[in-house]
């Protein structure tokens, strides 16, 4: 049995309530481990503001989701009208909803910006790999949770953009058909496919997703936050055992990422009433007509953050595979000549270079591009081995390689608006020279990476007072 802590009886009301509550839940150790007496770089930019800002948009989803699901009715003959309900009978229920519709978007996008600065300064490589996995989790379970809660208003690119995606299920060889009528829980998509998606997108993923996020702080305050140049504080203590290079996290930083949060807040607001539904990217303009399953919209595309990953599935056609199959060979013979494994290992990776060749000739393109489309999320989980660079942050990389990155954002980027546009031939073709540079950039990482001669790192940090 732990020992109670005593105060003085003369201690005032709030100091004898804290020490009555140190005794039984470590809320002051808490506070000491995880805010004041957690050492930071002092040299953090504008770059680490988006952690913070992915936790204000989740507590706003959670917080505008309750409220959404007190009036909500999970049925296809009233899930549309009451969203309808709500925008225009409940109080402020237009509020709420906007609120929850904007905050999906900004979720995503302080989310992408976020992955963007750890992979710029290199937050996945050693020891930190266990966070950069569990960021790659909460993104896949964001996306997971994203598209549930899209089906909800029961609109038509709600009922259309579920359609198509879970009938890219069935072109799983042996299992598709079975798991995509396990998915909708029917025949077609319908009410058992609204109640399922309802509970996951109500209970089951937001569980997984905090639980994440839980996982993804302690594994971060474990090994400490990386800095823009790459440097672990840890390595130059004090006497006192502090990081010379460091500063508590509070007060120093919560005043810092209080007045990021409140910029966002403003920004957040302004579009909320301003500008919610942002042109049709944040909420469709098909979506606000009932779903018609004998309607078909002239385009379905999926929201924007979803647009990268389906241009992935879009560019895989039955031309772009012989493409992919011409990359594989080409993969394993460099593989085989150039390198200097034995003999066995060799020949281990030309077998299993023709058995891939010959499942990409037996199988349908429509599967390869769904295994594209997964496979472009997937991919991230392996970055911290595919990076061979001597050094982390791209400050001290070889200068091309700032080009190189670049180019890899503007190609996202692209695939990303080809995604919201009707399928064309000259956007065809874009979308295929994206995805080849999208998964090339991961797949030639162990190679190019490790190029070019890298710069000095100091052994401290590089700091100016300001």
């Amino acid at each position: 049995m732990a020992q109670f802590q005593e105060i003085s009886p003369n201690a005032a009301a709030g100091a004898k309530l804290l020490n009555w509550v140190d005794n039984r839940f470590p809320l002051s150790k808490l506070f000491r481990e995880h805010m004041s007496e957690y050492y930071a770089a002092k040299n953090f930019n504008f770059w680490y503001i988006f952690g913070v800002l992915s936790l204000v948009v989740l507590v706003i989803q959670l917080v505008t989701g309750i409220f959404l699901v007190m009036h909500y009715k999970p049925d296809t003959a009233l899930a549309f009208g009451s969203v309808e309900y709500i925008m225009r009978d409940v109080p402020w229920g237009w509020l709420i909803r906007y609120m929850h519709s904007t905050g999906a978007s900004a979720f995503f996008l302080v989310v992408y910006l976020h992955m963007y600065r750890g992979l710029i300064y290199g937050s996945y490589r050693k020891p930190r790999e266990l966070v950069w996995i569990f960021g790659c989790a909460i993104f896949l379970a964001l996306m997971a949770e994203a598209f549930m809660g899209y089906l909800l208003p029961w609109g038509q690119m709600s009922y259309w953009g579920a359609q198509v995606i879970i009938n890219l299920f069935s072109a799983i060889p042996f299992v598709g058909p079975d798991l995509a009528l396990l998915i909708r829980g029917d025949f077609v998509v319908g009410d058992a496919t609204l109640n399922r998606f309802f509970s996951f997108h109500v209970i089951a993923v937001p569980l997984v997703l905090l639980g994440l996020v839980v996982a993804h702080i302690i594994a971060l305050h474990e090994v400490g936050s990386l800095n823009p140049d790459g440097i672990e504080i840890k390595a130059n203590k004090g006497a006192d055992g502090v990081p010379l290079d460091g500063i508590p996290f509070h007060p120093y930083y919560t005043v810092h990422d209080i007045f990021a949060v409140s910029v966002f807040l403003m920004v957040f607001s302004a579009i909320v009433f301003f500008a919610p539904e942002m042109g049709g990217y944040f909420l469709e303009y098909n979506n606000f007509i009932p779903a018609d399953q004998f309607q078909t919209p002239s385009h379905i595309a999926p929201v924007w953050y979803f647009t990268p990953f389906y241009s992935l599935l879009r560019a895989v056609t039955s031309e772009m595979m012989y493409v992919l199959i011409a990359s594989v060979l080409a993969g394993a013979g460099v593989a085989v000549t150039r390198s200097k494994m034995a003999p066995i290992f060799k020949g281990l990776i030309g077998a299993v270079a023709l058995i891939v060749v010959s499942m990409m000739l037996a199988i349908d393109a429509k599967f390869w591009g769904v295994v594209a489309m997964g496979g472009g999320v997937v991919i991230l989980f392996f970055l911290p081995w595919l990076d061979n660079c001597a050094v982390k942050s791209i400050r001290y990389r070889p200068d091309w390689h700032k080009y190189l990155y670049a180019a890899f954002i503007l190609d996202f980027l692209v695939l990303g608006y080809l995604g919201t546009q009707p399928v064309s031939v000259i956007g065809g073709r874009i979308g295929q020279l994206g995805t080849l540079f999208y998964f090339g950039f991961f797949a030639l990482m162990p190679w190019w990476s490790g190029l070019g001669a890298v710069k000095p790192v100091p052994s401290r940090v590089n700091y100016t007072a300001h």
